[in-house]
């Protein structure tokens, strides 16, 4: 006989023979009639919809319907066919489910059989490692990570793309909030929108500075100068702070399993501090300090003053400080901050589709410009383009800076009170032989009578005795305190600066009107290169209100309209300070939780205990010595009796918080436990 021809056979191919390939019948069902059973369920749902349809139609509607082969055999042949492919799908879908499941199983069960001479599990384990048949998924998995990686990377930037439309849409105008949301917030030192120079009513151009402390950087950053000395020594700071912090933890889960309220933020602050001296200390010269566990003052001598290159005269590869450079330089502790932060800042451009013509990289300066463009004249520069630019700042550049715009603030200061001077004798000269023009003219010529008709009475001195305080352009400015002077905004000059310039203008078209000879159009142009020239000015950083970091100076031109760049750069921003910045978190905040004196109520001792508080006490000492009995009895029967002890005395001192400290007395309700007893 055939294998097709048993009834069980795996080859037995029939529709209707239960367990057979193809057969629409399986074993499970028995006695049942599938196919009665789906001619049922086809013909009641028929049923349902054709009373549904007679219900709400017309009856002569009715029976138009039934025309051309009747509604119902086609409702039905709609039910059956659309069953039939699901039922279809779900069997072949199963079948080859089932049959891997199968394979895989029987493959699993040989590989048990055929190492015979192996325990199971041992034989399941090597499986499990690998085998000759197997291969190490390490890469693919990683590659599965990434793909699904950057998945939610597109999936996320579309995200922000309909956030900050919507956002926009909501607010009918563009603003700061379009580009830095809530949490990175803080990280701005001045966002600006104006209107472009070239084409005020359809451009805007934006100014964003966006300053990363030091403290605030996943990846820290160095300059390429640092010596590898400092670099060691933040190292071993860090090595320290590391172990201090282990310290803290362990007082910690003292404190708490000695049934303490947990220490405070200030406590903590100060413990960690009284653990400094104990790894490190201000004793340069003795090599036994704590400061040279780490590393030995031996060494440390030898690296000092080493930077990041050593001349090829004195390069010897066999030296101890050119294999301690070497080491260093192996980890590239000194590169790996601020190149991270170049490869985040253009990866994100090119997955943003925000691309660019121009890069440069200045390594050893820290500093990185990118350009969508190379060309910098903005008349010849399309309307939507950016530029950023990226450089990391230390104290004493900072310094620097300051100085440099200090000088450049005197220097417009004086220009400008120049011209002011310059145009005040212009005006002066004009009224020659011209009577009273202004009130100035008015007031010479009525001082004599004020003096003699009222200040004679009154004895009050003239006006041009008074000291002036007011110059009549800005409001008296109150004094700087060391604050200020530390910090200068130049708020105040700039303010006087924009407003000489404004009363400058008024008064030139005042005095000419529309006349325009040489000496107006001499002091125009100059007025007008000073105003361009200070606006460049007012739209840079001020030096004063940045701390050591990196800051991001980002400058934009878009349609106003349009806003592609604008919502780009935004995407763009966001997705770097999320992946450079650890973001602000405030201490009090982050080290809060929920004190066990808000959970247990027997941590908080009080002398002025309430009648119930001390109801509640009794019951739970009275619970606790019945424990003890139980549990003392239940020692005397299982146990032998202990050394030291007389015979039958079983010690019931709870193992502890609540036994008796050596030379004192017991703490909480297991000493009154004992005392009871």
């Amino acid at each position: 006989m055939a294998s097709w021809d048993l009834p069980k056979s795996p080859n037995v191919f029939h529709p209707e023979k239960p367990s057979a390939v193809g057969s629409r019948n399986s074993l499970a069902q028995e006695f049942r009639d599938q196919q009665a059973e789906v001619d049922l369920l086809l013909s009641e749902e028929v049923d349902k919809v054709m009373n549904h349809i007679s219900g709400k139609l017309p009856q002569d509607v009715a029976q138009r319907l039934d025309i051309m082969g009747g509604l119902k055999e086609k409702i039905y042949n709609y039910y059956n066919q659309n069953y039939q492919n699901m039922f279809n799908r779900y069997v072949v879908t199963t079948e080859d489910e089932m049959v891997k499941k199968v394979r895989n199983f029987i493959d699993k069960e040989e590989i048990k059989t055929l190492a015979r001479y192996t325990p199971r599990e041992v034989a399941h384990l090597l499986d499990a490692i690998g085998g000759m048949d197997k291969f190490n998924t390490g890469e693919i998995e990683k590659s599965i990570v990434n793909m699904y990686g950057h998945l939610h990377g597109h999936i996320q930037r579309g995200v922000n793309d309909l956030e900050n439309l919507t956002n926009s849409l909501l607010r009918q105008k563009t603003d700061v909030g379009a580009f830095i949301r809530g949490q990175n917030a803080y990280s701005i030192v001045k966002c600006s929108f104006k209107d472009s120079i070239y084409k005020p009513k359809t451009v805007s151009d934006v100014k964003l500075s966006v300053n990363i402390l030091d403290s605030e950087l996943i990846s820290p950053i160095f300059h390429y100068q640092v010596t590898v000395e400092y670099l060691i020594k933040d190292l071993i700071s860090k090595n320290m702070m590391d172990l201090i912090d282990k310290e803290i933890d362990k007082l910690k889960e003292t404190v708490i399993d000695e049934g303490r309220e947990e220490m405070s933020d200030g406590e903590i602050m100060f413990e960690r501090m009284k653990r400094v001296e104990k790894f490190t200390s201000d004793e340069k010269d003795d090599p036994k300090s704590k400061r040279y566990t780490f590393f030995a003052k031996s060494l440390m001598d030898r690296i000092e003053g080493l930077r990041a290159e050593i001349d090829p005269e004195e390069y010897d590869p066999v030296n101890i400080r050119e294999n301690l450079k070497k080491i260093i330089d192996l980890e590239n502790i000194r590169n790996r901050g601020f190149n991270t932060a170049i490869n985040s800042i253009t990866s994100i451009l090119d997955t943003s589709k925000m691309g660019y013509q121009y890069v440069e990289n200045l390594k050893n300066a820290r500093e990185l410009i990118i350009r969508e463009y190379e060309d910098t004249d903005a008349a010849h520069l399309p309307d939507e383009r950016y530029q950023i630019k990226m450089k990391y700042y230390d104290q004493s550049q900072l310094l620097e800076e300051r100085k440099s715009f200090d000088v450049m603030a005197k220097s417009f200061e004086i220009e400008v009170q120049h011209l002011w001077d310059v145009l005040e004798m212009v005006y002066v000269d004009s009224k020659f032989m011209k009577g009273i023009v202004d009130f100035q003219d008015l007031a010479k010529r009525k001082r004599g009578k004020i003096r003699r008709r009222v200040k004679a009475l009154t004895g009050d001195p003239l006006y041009e005795d008074l000291e002036k305080s007011w110059d009549e352009i800005t409001f008296v400015h109150a004094g700087d305190t060391e604050v200020e002077r530390m910090n200068r905004t130049y708020l105040p000059e700039k303010d006087r600066i924009k407003k000489m310039i404004i009363l400058m203008r008024d008064k030139l078209q005042k005095q000419y009107s529309y006349k325009y000879p040489i000496q107006r159009r001499v002091m125009e142009e100059r007025m007008a290169y000073l105003e361009s020239e200070f606006t460049k000015f007012d739209y840079m950083i001020n030096p004063y209100h940045i701390q050591p970091g990196l800051i991001l100076d980002v400058d934009i031109t878009s349609i106003k309209r349009k806003k592609a760049t604008l919502d780009g750069m935004a995407n763009v921003l966001n997705e770097f300070l999320f992946g450079v910045s650890k973001g602000f978190a405030d201490a009090a905040f982050a080290a809060f939780s929920r004190r066990r004196s808000t959970v247990r109520e027997d941590i908080a001792q009080s002398f002025g205990a309430t009648p119930q508080s001390e109801e509640g006490a009794a019951a739970a000492s009275g619970q606790f010595v019945e424990m003890l009995q139980q549990q003392g009895a239940s020692e005397a029967k299982q146990a032998p009796a202990r050394r030291g002890r007389g015979k039958g005395i079983v010690d019931v001192t709870p193992r502890g918080r609540g036994r008796p400290a050596r030379g004192g007395r017991g703490r909480g309700r297991g000493s009154e436990g004992l005392k009871e007893i």
